[in-house]
């Protein structure tokens, strides 16, 4: 089972478990950590991408890209197209998993929580305002952060002159607090598109006591907006031969 895309398919997991789980503490009634408030959330969503990069690196996924926008983005800049749909669906598959786990843990929880926006929220993203075009560009320029940053951090100019290399992990957690931070107050910052999609899919399907709808009319903003700021950081570390 040690293969590429099991890696990928236990890192998005373990990302899923512990970032929606986060959620699901701060907003869900009776949780010992309700209403802690978003710097609790985007800590424990950093510490979440850590803890599903180096599983998905132990389990056979040596590039733990957990995110469709960062293995089109590693097409792009590589030329290498042949990992796109292996692991997409490994991690839509993944976070679908995950998100099923986080309900289970939860799972006395749900009946206790009355309000089905929080419920809803504890697995996909909704927007703070809701203009569809700038949600667009929010995730977008968030995404494109996102994928481009984690190029410069292992770059061969930054790897030649420190440790990144060995730290990247650790960087990559501090990289998605600090978009968490200064550019997720506007949608909740999915930045990834299997991150939202899977438990989305998840939360239409599972018997969620009291829940209400699913939020698809908002659903292709968190898919397509990551992908296209994916892809953009992508072109440019190939013009930049980062």
């Amino acid at each position: 089972m040690h293969a590429p895309w099991f890696g990928e398919f236990m890192g998005t997991l373990v990302l899923i478990l512990l970032g929606n789980g986060v959620v699901a503490g701060v907003l869900l009634k009776k949780s010992k950590a309700e209403n802690s408030g978003w710097m609790v959330i985007t800590t424990g969503w950093a510490i979440a991408v850590m803890c599903g990069v180096f599983t998905a690196i132990a389990c056979g996924s040596p590039g733990a890209h957990l995110n469709p926008a960062v293995t089109l983005g590693v097409a792009i800049q590589s030329g290498d197209y042949s990992h796109i749909v292996p692991f997409v669906t490994a991690q839509l598959l993944g976070a679908m998993a995950g998100a099923t786990l986080v309900w289970l843990h939860y799972l006395p929880h749900w009946k206790e929580t009355p309000d089905t926006g929080a419920k809803l929220a504890t697995f996909c993203t909704s927007p703070a305002i809701r203009a569809l075009p700038m949600n667009c560009l929010s995730e977008g320029i968030a995404t494109f952060a996102l994928v481009f940053v984690v190029f410069a951090i292992f770059s061969k100019h930054v790897s030649a002159t420190g440790p990144a290399t060995g730290l990247g992990p650790y960087l990559v957690a501090s990289l998605v607090w600090g978009i968490g931070l200064s550019l997720g107050g506007p949608t909740g910052y999915a930045v990834n598109p299997a991150r939202d999609l899977g438990p989305r899919i998840a939360h239409a399907i599972l018997p969620i006591a009291g829940k209400g709808h699913s939020g698809w009319d908002y659903a292709a903003v968190p898919i397509v907006a990551p992908l296209v700021g994916g892809a953009l950081a992508g072109l440019l570390a190939r013009v930049l031969a980062l």
